[in-house]
C-alpha cells in the first residue's frame, strides 16, 4: 500500500467515527510515522509503506478514532512558531492562546519602551506565567520578548517536568516553581501575570470532544462555575505586581462579563478590558495594577 491509500484509507476511517479535520490527522500521523514534513508526503505519494509502518498508523488511527488527541501520540504542538513537546498529562495548546502572548508582548514592548525614557540601564521586565502547563506560554514570551526575565509555576510536578524539558528544547531560561496557583510564589515585583487557567464548568466537559476529554481534567475544570481560579488570581495577583503593572488572563468565549465583573470587585485593578481573538471571540481579559 502506497502513501496516498495510507492516508486515504485513515480519512474514511476517521470520518466514519466523526472525527474533525479527518484527512489533516491522517497526514500529521503519517508524517510522524515516516518522519517526513508535509511537502515530502505530498510528493511521495505513490511510495510503498511498510508492513510495519502501515500497521502502527492503524494503530494510531484506531486511537484517534477513540477520541486520542494526535497530538499525544505524535508528542508535539506547535505554538508561536516553536515546537513544545506534549502528552496526556498537560494541556495541548491552542492558537487561541497566542493572543495572550501577543497582548502580553505588547506591554513588554511598552515597558521596554517607558524604561529607555526614565533610566539609563533597562531593568529585566519580570513576568509570571501562572498555570503554565506545556510551559508555551512563559517559553515563548522568553523567545519573542525583550529583557523579558520568566517565571513559570504550576501545581502539577509532571507539568513542570514538561515544562522545564520544553525550556530546554527551545533554549529558554526559565525559573519553574511548583506552587498550587500563589502558594509558593515568593516575589512580589512582577511587571505581568499571565495564565490561561482551568477554565471549563464541570459539568461542561462531560458534553465536551472525547479528544477535549481525554486532556487532562486538571488543567480544565475551573468549578462549578468555571470561575475558581479567575477568583483566586482577582484576590491575590496584585499583590505579587508591581504598581502600574499588569494581569491578563485567558478566558473563555462567554465569561467576559463574568471575569471583568470579578476585577472590577477588587480596587486595584484599573484599565479592565477584553481582548478579541481572530474569530471575533473574548479571549483575553487584562487589567492594570494600581497600589
Amino acid at each position: 500500500m502506497n502513501i496516498g491509500e495510507l492516508i486515504e484509507n485513515g480519512k474514511i476511517t476517521l470520518k466514519k467515527n466523526n472525527v474533525e479535520d479527518a484527512e489533516i490527522k491522517a497526514n500529521m500521523l503519517l508524517q510522524y510515522i515516516l518522519k517526513m514534513n508535509k511537502i515530502e508526503l505530498l510528493t511521495n505519494k505513490d511510495l510503498e509503506v511498510s508492513k510495519t509502518n502501515i500497521e502502527k498508523f492503524n494503530i494510531y488511527i484506531t486511537e484517534v478514532s477513540k477520541g486520542m488527541p494526535v497530538q499525544y501520540l505524535t508528542n508535539k504542538q506547535e505554538f508561536m512558531k516553536l515546537n513544545f513537546y506534549v502528552d496526556k498529562n498537560v494541556l495541548i495548546p491552542q492558537p487561541d492562546t497566542e493572543i495572550l502572548v501577543e497582548e502580553a508582548l505588547i506591554k513588554v514592548q511598552e515597558i521596554e519602551n517607558k524604561q529607555k525614557e526614565t533610566r539609563s540601564k533597562s531593568e529585566s521586565i519580570k513576568i509570571l506565567d501562572l498555570c503554565t502547563g506545556t510551559g508555551a506560554i512563559g517559553i515563548s514570551l522568553y523567545k519573542y520578548g525583550k529583557n523579558v526575565e520568566i517565571y513559570a509555576s504550576d501545581i502539577s510536578k509532571k507539568a513542570i517536568e514538561i515544562a522545564r524539558r520544553n525550556a530546554i528544547a527551545n533554549n529558554a531560561n526559565i525559573e519553574f516553581i511548583l506552587s498550587d496557583m500563589f502558594e509558593q510564589i515568593s516575589m512580589c515585583d512582577f511587571d505581568i501575570i499571565v495564565s490561561n487557567p482551568p477554565y471549563i464548568k464541570t459539568d461542561v466537559i462531560k458534553k465536551l470532544s472525547k479528544e477535549v476529554q481525554n486532556e487532562p481534567h486538571i488543567a480544565l475544570d475551573g468549578g462549578n462555575d468555571g470561575l475558581n481560579f479567575y477568583k483566586i488570581i482577582c484576590s491575590e495577583a496584585y499583590k505579587y505586581v508591581k504598581n502600574g503593572g499588569y494581569i491578563m488572563v485567558e478566558i473563555g468565549y462567554d465569561q467576559k462579563d463574568e471575569v471583568i465583573e470579578l476585577f472590577n470587585k477588587i480596587r486595584h485593578y484599573k484599565e479592565i478590558q477584553s481582548i478579541q481573538d481572530l474569530a471575533g471571540n473574548n479571549r483575553v481579559v487584562k487589567a492594570k495594577v494600581i497600589k
